[in-house]
């Protein structure tokens, strides 16, 4: 079946035409917000429109209701919109068929997609990247010039000798004030890329782990500004005599001491970050990111709540996805078996519900609590959530320590007969369009496979279920040794249910890059585990069940609807009648403490009900799922086995053996490969070694491949 001869149901266009203008309604308000970051540095806001906000609001809510009305509730708005949006599209689309009849209006792939770099700092950069990166640096620039520009215009050598100090002192005190407050900009969007659950991302085509680089840039120079920030005020400080300041946490205003440590916390995060501190002390980076806590509390009581709603609307929606994940990972998911391949790797598979649904790529963190109780780490997930409804499957490398442990533990099966196992997730795009190319190419290097064998099967359920045209798959992977070979065999679902693969166009080019010979037929064949289940494991399912996303819709609305309640509660019947008592005035970090205590009362207030509501019906299932697993528990281990070795024998694994090439004691000559291909939409795939996806980028952005369209796979830069 020729997927452009497919037509969109009336149901379908209905869907469309409202996404368009959800899309539009977005569009509207994301400028509007972005307008008033322009104009806040002006004094036409200064002094006129924000006086005038705060007088129309601070009845209720105090000072604060103008920025919160202005800053955080045009995002939190687009959060809803987002979640609307995204389920409209689950719906209309059938969440993994990706509404196949659409993507013949999806062929063109748009020039902004190119590559503008390849190497260097920023990492690989596509041509949208880059003009949104000059366009975010342009406004800072612009605020920090007009910050600048309206603060020394004020200063003569007669207001500076009133407060005895010369003009390049107090131009000195100033740009330090500018500095953070334009520092404010870039913490205003940093959480948005790590909230993994985030319906903006989605919006704009974006995953979780894609956004990683958005959020190291915007962390380095955030951190650089407030860095300077810091040293300038320790001089200004210092050639003034007023070393004392730094010792200060006032009642009202400026609290330097929160500050300080707010500035401390972020420094040890910005340390860890650094990538050679990274990659060899993970664990130090990892929990010194803990940090971030005690950096958002504090910067809150240094600059107050006031300013500090300004970069709350990211943070708020960070938060709400965080105790979700919190709620998430306090349960035990059951864990079926494992296969341990021979090249130091496992394939975990878990038990899910039938509604659990999740698109190709997607990724999963997992905790094994026996290995560490703090650490989560990442992984993707290479089953297909429907060719494979009641099973979930990701793959191990055993590179690091966290690893390497899990292992040991499970190649020694004796010794082990269940293992307790926590998941966060999944995470994944909102919608795939594989099946706009004529050609994919998957380029991988080790490990680097694993995104690809979800996208395999996700192409093989379209073209056995629906019988869909489905695009030539060219698999080039790179391998150390032979052993390597083995992840090969894990390209097929491990269900024991036969599939048609001579219908796809697929070529697997392996190559060994140390010399040796090692027939592919000869492998050892992968190790099977079962283990056994308890009664509180659970199968993985959905925190807030099959409509996730209207509930995520709900929990932000209700959380934020909660929140000003409280505050507004909190503002007329005790801050208002202390500050309008002439005598004294509400202490500003107790002002700043409720409103984080509000705050945190609201989104798990609003989470916990949602949760408890969908635990019903989770619960259910996973009692349906375990009785299913005991009227069938006369099976043996040996027997299960046993079939799972007649699957490896099956069809579609000699159609898989029969489709690849093993090329040993050599490289892949990627420019060859790449430039020889034909078609004027090829889609090139990359996972793995950062050289790997360097040299990809580079020929995919040369003149000679101008229809080849990269795209990475990574969780990292």
């Amino acid at each position: 079946m020729d997927v452009e001869a497919v037509k969109r149901s009336p149901s379908q266009e209905k869907y469309g035409r409202v996404q368009s203008a959800i899309r539009l309604l977005v569009l509207v308000v994301f400028l509007g917000w972005i307008f008033v970051w322009i104009v806040t540095p002006t004094n036409t806001y200064q002094q006129k429109w924000q006086p005038r906000l705060q007088a129309k609001t601070n009845s209720i809510f105090g000072a604060q209701g103008a920025m919160l009305l202005v800053y955080t509730f045009p995002i939190l708005f687009i959060a809803v919109l987002g979640c609307v949006y995204v389920h409209i599209a689950k719906k209309g689309n059938g969440f993994g068929k990706e509404s196949c009849s659409s993507y013949g209006k999806k062929r063109e792939v748009s020039i902004w997609k190119r590559l503008v770099l390849v190497r260097g700092p920023l990492g690989i950069v596509s041509g949208t990247e880059m003009v949104f990166l000059l366009m975010f640096i342009v406004l800072l620039v612009w605020s920090f010039s007009i910050y600048l520009h309206n603060g020394f215009a004020k200063i003569t050598h007669k207001s500076a000798a009133e407060h005895g100090l010369k003009v390049w002192e107090k131009k000195l005190d100033i740009a330090s004030v500018r500095l953070a407050l334009v520092g404010n900009i870039c913490l205003a969007f940093l959480f948005f890329p790590v909230a993994r659950g985030s319906s903006v991302l989605p919006l704009l085509g974006l995953t979780p782990e894609s956004c990683i680089k958005y959020h190291i840039w915007l962390g380095n120079v955030a951190m650089t500004l407030f860095t300077a920030h810091g040293i300038c005020f320790i001089i200004y400080w210092t050639v003034t005599d007023k070393l004392s300041k730094m010792l200060e946490w006032k009642k009202t205003g400026i609290s330097n001491v929160a500050g300080e440590v707010a500035l401390l916390a972020g420094l040890c995060m910005w340390i860890a970050t650094i990538p050679r501190n990274r990659r060899k002390v993970f664990e130090l980076f990892f929990y010194t990111h803990y940090l971030y806590t005690l950096f958002i509390v504090f910067f809150i009581f240094h600059v107050g709540i006031f300013y500090a709603c300004t970069i709350l609307p990211g943070f708020y929606l960070f938060l709400v996805d965080r105790y979700l994940r919190f709620l998430q990972s306090r349960r035990r998911v059951r864990l079926v078996s494992a296969r341990v391949l021979p090249c130091e790797t496992v394939e975990l598979n878990f038990s899910k519900s039938h509604d659990l649904t999740y698109n190709p790529t997607s990724i999963m963190f997992i905790n094994v609590p026996s290995i560490s109780k703090l650490q989560w780490h990442p992984f993707t997930i290479t089953s297909n959530s429907n060719l494979e409804p009641k099973m979930m499957s990701i793959v191990i490398k055993g590179e690091g320590t966290w690893s390497q442990k899990l292992y040991q533990m499970l190649s020694t099966p004796s010794a082990i007969d269940h293992l307790n196992v926590s998941v966060e997730g999944p995470y994944g795009p909102a919608s795939t369009n594989y099946l706009r190319y004529d050609t994919i190419v998957m380029v991988s290097g080790g490990s680097g496979i694993t995104p690809f064998i979800s996208i395999i099967r996700e192409l093989l359920y379209l073209n056995t279920t629906f019988r869909y045209r489905t695009p030539k798959v060219i698999l080039i992977c790179a391998f150390k040794n032979s052993y390597y070979l083995s992840m090969l065999d894990l390209i097929l679902p491990n269900s024991g249910t036969p599939y048609d693969m001579s219908n796809m166009q697929l070529q697997i080019k392996a190559y060994i890059t140390r010399k040796e010979e090692h027939r592919l037929e000869n492998q050892i064949h992968l190790q099977q585990i079962w283990f056994k289940p308890k009664a509180t494991d659970a199968p993985i399912s959905a925190i807030l069940g099959p409509n996730n996303w209207l509930w995520l819709c709900a929990i932000i609305s209700s959380s934020f609807i909660i929140f000003l309640i409280l505050i507004g509660i909190i503002t007329r019947f005790i801050i208002f009648p202390i500050d309008h008592n002439s005598n004294k005035i509400f202490s500003q970090p107790l002002r700043s403490f409720l409103n984080i205590f509000a705050i945190c009362v609201s989104i798990s207030m609003a989470a916990s009900a949602a949760v408890l509501w969908n635990k019903k019906y989770n619960d259910r299932e996973a009692k349906q799922i375990q009785n299913l697993e005991g009227s069938s528990s006369a099976e043996s281990p040996k027997l299960n086995t046993d079939e799972g070795d007649k699957e490896l024998e099956s069809l579609p694994q000699q159609s898989l053996v029969q489709a690849t090439k093993v090329h040993y004691g050599a490289r892949p000559d990627l420019r060859r490969l790449l430039l020889e291909l034909e078609g004027s939409r090829v889609g090139v795939f990359v996972s793995g070694p950062k050289k790997m996806r360097q040299e990809v980028a580079a020929i995919c952005s040369s003149d000679l491949g101008e229809n080849l369209h990269f795209e990475s796979f990574s969780f990292n830069w």
